[in-house]
């Protein structure tokens, strides 16, 4: 956390030593299934009072079995990692995000158990074209979704979970290790966009740090070691 960054920078990055740089997205093959999303706007109420969101924010931990509609899916998605525009030739994504030196190191998967329009499984954002890439349904999805978040089985009883992973090297090729105290920071802008826009909607949702790594890497397919989970949060409407 205390990072000596003026000793760090005397080692040059990857992109000072000339090196390609990594895509801005995680790619994917084109033949693989997608969903179009519906635009974020359809999902958005009228007159929202910003203050009234942010004093009501609270972390919900208790969620009906009703589903969310896919429009409020595409609302959460475009909140915490839309692309709003990309420039100098595809050097850096704006998004709905802050992030240091516009890096943005993150994907977004989602465990669908309750979406009106999606079947249940495993989903990633692709932020670029605004779509679901379909990645799969594990047996017994709830279950595992318990499991990956260490036993915490209001977790599985949720619409929907996002799982935030992290592909550190986006954003060490420009800062070498100074990237990993900026990846911290930044995690954080994608939580806090979920809560404040899930108050938008009459949604609940609760930030989780408490995860099993390996339980859920495996979940998401993801390696482990290039890119892993770094943070999640179910979303669903709250219940009693």
């Amino acid at each position: 956390m205390k990072s000596r960054f003026p000793e760090a920078r005397r080692n040059p990055s990857d992109q000072r030593l000339g090196a390609p740089q990594p895509p801005l997205v995680k790619p994917f093959d084109p033949g693989s299934q997608t969903v179009d999303l519906p635009s974020p706007r359809d999902a958005v109420p009228e007159n929202v009072n910003l203050y009234d969101l942010i004093e009501r924010r609270e972390s919900r931990r208790q969620y009906s079995s009703d589903p969310i509609s896919l429009a409020e899916v595409s609302f959460l998605l475009w909140a915490t990692q839309g692309i709003k525009a990309i420039v100098k030739d595809g050097f850096a994504a704006l998004r709905t995000v802050p992030s240091g030196g516009s890096r943005h190191a993150f994907e977004t998967y989602l465990a669908v158990n309750r979406v009106e329009g999606l079947k249940p499984g495993i989903y990633r954002y692709l932020p670029i074209g605004h779509r679901l890439l379909f990645i799969g349904c594990p047996q017994e999805l709830p279950s595992r979704i318990a499991q990956a978040c260490f036993g915490q089985d209001f977790v599985a009883t949720a619409s929907v979970v996002f799982f935030w992973s992290v592909l550190p090297y986006r954003c060490e090729w420009r800062y070498s290790v100074a990237a990993h105290k900026t990846m911290i920071q930044d995690s954080g802008h994608l939580c806090q966009n979920l809560y404040i826009a899930c108050e938008a909607l009459s949604l609940g949702t609760c930030a989780i740090g408490a995860y099993d790594q390996w339980s859920a890497d495996e979940l998401l397919g993801l390696d482990g070691e290039e890119e892993f989970v770094i943070y999640a949060a179910p979303v669903g409407r709250p219940g009693r």
